[in-house]
């Protein structure tokens, strides 16, 4: 059996990487690492999760996946806080689909300890 690399870009295998903070086995410890774990629960199409770790001021009450977009990979070009030491963080990144790419800098803050995500600004 092969282990698949996880999607976010960083060298582990899925399951030791995002695939923890997916099944809530683990808190994504920094803003960066729920970043890139909500990037692969996009690949994943796990709009639970999603939602689960959008801040619950600007959460949607559903969230609809495109099945047909295909994600292709994760840049993490710029943080700002976010760490354990902060309340904080922000993340800029390009996240890169078929056909395209999406370039934002995402708000994190932290909720009852655990970073949420909460919305993002659009980038040229």
């Amino acid at each position: 059996m092969t282990t698949r690399s996880c999607p976010c870009g960083l060298s582990g295998p899925y399951e030791t990487c995002c695939g923890r903070f997916h099944s809530a086995s683990a808190a994504a410890p920094t803003a960066e690492a729920l970043m890139r774990s909500r990037y692969s629960a996009f690949v994943k199409r796990d709009a639970g999760y999603l939602l689960r770790t959008w801040h619950p001021r600007t959460r949607p009450e559903r969230l609809g996946l495109d099945p047909g977009t295909r994600w292709t990979g994760l840049e993490i070009l710029g943080t700002s806080g976010g760490s354990a030491f902060h309340s904080t963080g922000t993340v800029t990144f390009r996240a890169s689909y078929r056909g395209g790419s999406l370039h934002e800098r995402s708000r994190f803050e932290r909720l009852d300890g655990a970073w949420v995500y909460v919305d993002g600004e659009f980038l040229d």
